[in-house]
């Protein structure tokens, strides 16, 4: 019967994975000769303690998954000397307590994958788009489109949630809960948007939405901070009348940058009906 505690079974599991990685590198990666019977892949644990700038005697009791509690900048630096991968070098801090590292944010929107696009597509006629970090919109389907039409011929500098939530007239007469809407949305985008504050991207979405809506700016000045929850949704369409959702959000496991927004029929509504004939109809128009 393994005995070990939660505590235990992480340091071991560090050792085994550091011990894993160390005797897959290439040595000629570091520019170092072979070894023993001219083995050209594995470190010794004297180079990688070298390294990192720690003792082997440490670096053998890491790997031994000994109680001697390594700090992240430790953690760190043996993760570039083995050169882990952004996943693996989060997973050995994740082993050791510590949150994942900081990663560069792009400060442009990159293109949506066009696998998120099969994802939009499949969710049809139910209204779904992928945003960043900064919710621009990146991506969506014909449901959204037909939600808002508007959507494909926004310029590409425009086409953010929060702008369109709270200087596109046509989406405020669609949301007759339109003030706590946008306060919903408000403290979801803030909870996210701390990672990142300093980003021009944020700075200037902010500061322009400051200037172009007073109501905004009121808003923002209250500071509400809330992860996003599933919730309820209304909106009353100039064609398909009253459409009543549940939203959900996404994080795609391969594209952490982005969210994926779905608008599904609420239970016992008309709405997924409503939603078919508003597509098929633009779709037969087009």
């Amino acid at each position: 019967m393994d005995t070990a505690t939660p505590a235990e079974t992480r340091r071991k599991e560090l050792g085994a994975f550091l011990r894993s990685r160390r005797e897959r590198a290439v040595r000629a990666d570091y520019d170092l000769p072979p070894v023993g019977r001219g083995r050209i892949v594995g470190l010794r644990r004297e180079e990688v303690a070298f390294l990192s700038g720690v003792s082997v005697t440490w670096y053998t009791w890491l790997e031994q998954g000994r109680d001697i509690h390594p700090s992240r900048q430790v953690l760190d630096a043996v993760a570039v000397n083995l050169r882990l991968s952004a996943p693996e070098h989060d997973y050995i801090l994740g082993l050791s307590g510590f949150a994942p590292a900081p990663r560069e944010v792009p400060g442009s929107p990159e293109p949506v994958p066009e696998h998120v696009q099969h994802l939009l597509d499949a969710l049809d006629p139910s209204p779904a788009f992928a945003v960043t970090s900064t919710w621009d919109i990146g991506a969506w389907n014909s449901g959204y489109e037909a939600l808002f039409p508007g959507i494909a011929t926004v310029p590409a500098r425009d086409r953010n949630l929060l702008r369109l939530t709270f200087t596109d007239p046509y989406v405020r007469g669609m949301l007759p809960d339109w003030e706590v809407t946008v306060r919903s949305f408000l403290a979801d985008y803030r909870a996210e948007a701390g990672s990142h504050a300093d980003r021009a991207a944020h700075v200037e979405l902010v500061t322009r939405l400051r200037e172009d809506s007073a109501d905004f700016a009121r808003a923002w000045d209250d500071h509400e901070v809330r992860r996003f929850a599933s919730r309820a949704r209304t909106f009353l369409h100039p064609v398909a009348g009253r459409l009543d959702f549940e939203q959900h959000q996404l994080v795609p496991a391969d594209a952490p940058t982005l969210h994926i927004v779905a608008y599904l029929p609420a239970p016992g509504s008309d709405t997924g009906e409503r939603m078919a004939k508003l597509v098929g109809g633009r779709a037969a128009g087009s």
